[in-house]
């Protein structure tokens, strides 16, 4: 237990936050002690019966069940691995950063569901972090199931049909994906790449919360060339600490 002790608390703050939440609420559904009809994001009850706990409960449950457990364990493992490597890697130092992106694509996702009657959140929150990440680490060649290799960039797609073929729902995965992309384009490549404005901006009382640390593990996301490019001709400032990616499934 001691061990098992040690591996939750290496986690990195926001993401172990995620990831226990993410367990114990489909845990309380699956013990009965809260009726999973309570947990589900139904446009009607949110919007009309004022039961404004939904879109968070929504975003932690997941009906674990004999046809959708394996399911529900891989996209928990993209969680840790995904939410941990970007916490530790381009954001890291910045858990204000972090959360703000985090906030941001869940809105977004909270959003969509509203307005195309999504009951679950979780895989949608998780795809739009995994995404991020891919596009942070484009060019790594990442290795998935069976020995294929291919670029990061590919990742975020190749799991969406991956999930189908398990019985996910690509909807779930699009929308992520989708998120993702908006997040990263406003937030880097508009600005960086394209020159244009800076949309997002993480909130003052966000920094107040969680103030920046200096110094820490150097970063594991690589930003796209022409990004690379423009940080060199200003000399390498610049407010992202990059640093380089790993392949898919290094510890």
């Amino acid at each position: 237990m001691s061990d098992i002790g040690d591996w939750f608390r290496s986690i990195p703050a926001i993401t172990r936050y995620w990831f226990a939440a993410t367990v114990a609420v489909p845990l309380v559904g699956k013990l009965g002690l809260i009726s999973p009809a309570y947990l589900f994001l139904w446009p009607e009850a949110f919007l009309y019966r004022f039961q404004i706990w939904r879109p968070i409960t929504a975003t932690f449950y997941f009906p674990v069940g004999p046809g959708t457990g394996f399911l529900y364990l891989v996209n928990l493992y993209f969680l840790y691995q995904y939410s941990t490597r970007l916490e530790t890697g381009a954001f890291d130092g910045r858990p204000a950063d972090y959360l703000f992106m985090l906030l941001f694509n869940w809105i977004c996702i909270v959003i969509t569901g509203l307005t195309m009657d999504m009951q679950l959140l979780m895989i949608p929150l998780i795809m739009s972090v995994l995404y991020v990440w891919a596009q942070l680490n484009r060019d790594m060649i990442v290795s998935f199931w069976f020995g294929t290799r291919f670029k990061a960039c590919y990742l975020p797609w190749v799991i969406l049909g991956f999930n189908y073929i398990i019985g996910g729902s690509v909807i779930n995965e699009l929308i992520g994906n989708l998120v993702g992309h908006l997040y990263f384009f406003l937030m880097f490549r508009y600005p960086m790449d394209l020159g244009g404005r800076n949309f997002l901006s993480t909130p003052q009382f966000l920094y107040r919360w969680l103030p920046s640390r200096r110094g820490g593990v150097s970063g594991f996301g690589v930003p796209p060339a022409s990004m690379r490019r423009a940080a060199d001709q200003n000399g390498g400032g610049g407010r992202h600490n990059w640093g380089q990616g790993f392949r898919l499934g290094d510890q």
